[in-house]
């Protein structure tokens, strides 16, 4: 074995060590007092599985009246109905799931690189997201992001093999593969429709110089598709499930801008918004598009470049749409960013040496601090919420309260690590004291203080006599957990 060789292997060990250590604490906190506040560690996880929570906890897969988010996006909990099949349902299940997907992610992502570019510029992509601290946070929550990254790059990966078809019906059947795929994006996140101009790049990429299978590619991606997504609507969704399906996107509406100076600020922040994945990084990709552009404009004709780049700017455009800037939205941006900067740096190299190791070398330094964040976070864990809903769970089953039902706006991932059954308190298609009255929770838990506007909906039918709190998570606003005896009468606020 040469040299060259054995470093190249051991630098795949320690990626598949990094990857590796993704699965060690999976009931850990999203860890407490990170750079990043998003509210999908207090309920995202038990949302987006909440179609499943119910199916195993009530027999349905459907709850009228509560948050049932799977109207519009039904394929992750189909994806842990079948991991739950086998594992039983519960939190570490939910997040061996997603981390077994960033392992995937990981693979197509070489595989993707590894076609037009040397075996270190992959590898060098491989490591930036292995040693990611920010898709480490975010990556072992059991939310839609690394699904979405997943079958994107499938996509990727599949318009680029196209290029080498000539036979007409491999051609149809690939195309169609690929809008079934697509469809599969949206009914993950619908978030996904702003992906479309990088698929559509590479697809007219790999078959630029043959403009008729080209034609037909399009035409059958396009489609397949719409017809797959019109007959899930159509067949399931409008007889069924049409308000909850609307609702989904009513709730996600944000006040926005009024005025043109009002959007140029949106597009500002949603693009500055990018620096969450790792200051450093998006520096030296700032710095790597621009000298590109003056010193190897070849690689503006790259396929996975470009995409990349259109990856960023289509959910540059989704985050300042919607005008909310979570964390969480970052995870797909910060994928493609860290298979940008090799490809680009690997131009460079051949261009402008001094400057691109220069970029190469500050690229090491953050990978060395990323990783040392990383390192933390794995050797300290916490695990505050799951001992929370754990001690919410053997309060309720201690002290029974008729029926054994948790009204909360965390209450789905209270499910998901307990097995207490739950209602969404804050939203839902149903109006809340409708929701009571029909339910009959026998609990409520809340974050810190009530809120005034959730109390006047439950004060006429209960009154709520405080039984315990638990500490949880690090926010100032939300680190307690308040569990509430849901008694029949009308008196807000009183204790035991």
């Amino acid at each position: 074995m040469t040299a060259r060789s054995l470093l190249v292997t051991l630098w795949v060990v320690v990626i598949c060590v990094l990857a590796g250590v993704h699965f060690v604490h999976l009931s850990a906190d999203f860890p407490n007092y990170a750079r990043w506040m998003d509210w999908s560690k207090y309920t995202d996880e038990g949302w987006y599985a909440n179609a499943v929570i119910e199916h195993y906890l009530r027999g349905s897969w459907y709850v009228p009246g509560d948050f049932n988010v799977a109207a519009a996006v039904p394929v992750w909990p189909i994806l842990e109905w079948i991991v739950f099949h086998f594992t039983g349902m519960g939190i570490v299940a939910a997040r061996a799931l997603v981390v077994s997907i960033f392992c995937i992610n990981l693979l197509l992502a070489y595989f993707l690189i590894r076609k037009d570019w040397p075996a270190w510029v992959a590898l060098f992509s491989l490591t930036l997201i292995a040693t990611s601290s920010f898709v480490y946070c975010f990556g072992r929550l059991a939310i839609l992001e690394p699904l979405l990254v997943g079958l994107t790059l499938v996509s990727l990966l599949l318009a680029r093999r196209l290029g080498s078809i000539s036979t007409t019906g491999t051609v149809y059947a690939l195309s169609a593969l690929l809008g079934a795929l697509f469809c599969m994006m949206v009914l993950t996140k619908t978030t996904a429709v702003f992906l479309v101009p990088a698929i559509l790049y590479m697809l007219w990429h790999s078959q630029r110089d043959k403009q008729r299978q080209l034609l037909i590619s399009a035409g059958c991606f396009g489609v397949v598709a719409a017809l797959l997504w019109a007959a899930y609507f159509l067949l399931l969704v409008r007889p069924h499930y049409l308000e909850d399906y609307h609702y989904f996107f009513k709730v996600n509406v944000y006040p926005r801008p009024q005025s043109l100076f009002g959007w140029l600020r949106m597009v500002f922040y949603a693009a500055h918004g990018i620096f969450w994945v790792d200051r450093t990084i998006v520096l030296v990709a700032m710095v790597l598009i621009f000298s590109t552009g003056v010193w190897a404009r070849s690689v503006w004709r790259d396929p996975v470049f470009v995409s990349s780049l259109l990856v960023i700017g289509g959910y540059v455009v989704f985050i300042t749409r919607i005008c909310n800037m979570q964390p969480r939205y970052y995870v797909v941006i910060a994928y493609f960013l860290f298979l940008l900067v090799p490809i680009a740096t690997a131009a460079l190299l051949r261009k402008n040496r001094v400057l691109a190791r220069a970029l190469i070398a500050l690229s090491v330094a953050a990978i060395a601090w990323s990783s040392w964040e990383l390192g933390g976070f794995v050797l300290y864990p916490e695990y505050t919420f799951v001992n929370a809903a754990k001690g919410i769970a053997s309060y309720i089953d201690q002290h029974p309260n008729g029926n054994r039902l948790l009204l909360s706006v965390s209450g789905n991932s209270i499910s998901l690590i307990t097995g207490v059954p739950s209602l969404c308190d804050d939203f839902g298609t149903m109006p809340l004291r409708q929701k009571l009255a029909l339910y009959r929770p026998g609990w409520y838990a809340a974050w810190n203080d009530l809120d005034p506007d959730i109390v006047n909906k439950i004060e006429p039918q209960y009154k709520l006599v405080q039984a315990a709190t638990f500490k949880a998570f690090d926010d100032d606003d939300r680190d307690t957990l308040v569990l509430y005896k849901l008694v029949p009468g009308r008196r807000a606020g009183g204790r035991p």
